[in-house]
């Protein structure tokens, strides 16, 4: 299987020693596309385009300023360790081991505004640049049009080095709307988490992005292959529910956060 999660906005810059080599962003060239865009808005276009604060506007417009090529090891850091959100958390990628990070490195990959798809060593310098953003370009009025079919081709493109035709998608529907269904060479996989509150099994954003990362680790971990063995995902009290699942989209429950 290849898995696909989405970025965050939250980010870790503090500098990480990795037991394996860091690699280069396969799109890195679109991305400066992307950059050369964004350095001629000043901090208020930028405020205004990502309905963010002006302080934020202002850091990003610095980093955007600041973005340089070639990406090193001084002036980026690999993905995986950059990301700090809610599904990085259940990642947990400082704990995962060489084997684990070389699995990984070949099927798990990372939907991004800027930089398309990464993996997870890939070098990546700091930036805010959500998928959703209406960000006009030489290919149309949003990212979306941007990127148009070049993530889906380097997903079929991994998905035939792994000779595997299931994507498992751990992406929030932001981001895996870049993906191009009717040309993707792989059957999608969705899985759907739900905790209990006020009576009843309820999708809550915030565990449910964990979840996604728990389960990214999960499949990382036990080097999974076919997505049936999903359903003995146990981790942090969820069960899979067979009576609310279906082959494309597997159901796990969970009665109390632990």
């Amino acid at each position: 299987m290849l898995m696909v999660i989405s970025p965050a906005k939250d980010l870790d810059l503090e500098p990480v020693t990795l037991p394996l080599a860091a690699s280069q962003p396969d799109l890195l060239q679109h991305a400066q596309q992307l950059v050369e865009i964004c350095q001629q808005l000043s901090p208020a276009q930028l405020s205004s385009l990502m309905h963010i604060s002006d302080k934020l506007a202002g850091l990003n417009a610095a980093r955007f300023a600041q973005f340089q090529l070639p990406f090193t090891g001084e002036n980026a850091k690999p993905a995986l360790f950059t990301f700090n959100g809610d599904v990085y958390q259940g990642l947990q990628a400082e704990s995962l081991t060489k084997a684990d990070l070389a699995f990984a490195q070949q099927h798990l990959r990372i939907l991004s505004g800027l930089y398309g798809v990464l993996r997870p060593l890939d070098l990546m310098q700091a930036y805010r640049l959500e998928m959703g953003t209406k960000l006009s370009n030489a290919k149309g009025s949003d990212l979306y049009q941007f990127w148009q079919g070049q993530i889906t081709e380097r997903l079929n493109a991994q998905l035939a080095e792994l000779g595997s035709s299931t994507l498992l998608n751990l992406a929030s529907q932001e981001y895996f709307k870049a993906v191009k269904l009717k040309a993707l060479q792989a059957r999608v996989i969705t899985p759907v988490f739900k905790d209990f509150k006020n009576g009843q099994y309820k999708i809550i954003s915030f565990y449910a992005k964990k979840a996604r990362g728990l389960m990214a680790r999960y499949v990382i971990e036990q080097r999974l292959s076919h997505p049936e063995q999903l359903t003995a995902f146990n981790v942090a009290g969820y069960r899979y529910a067979v009576e609310q699942s279906s082959e494309l989209s597997p159901v796990f429950l969970r009665q109390q956060a632990e």
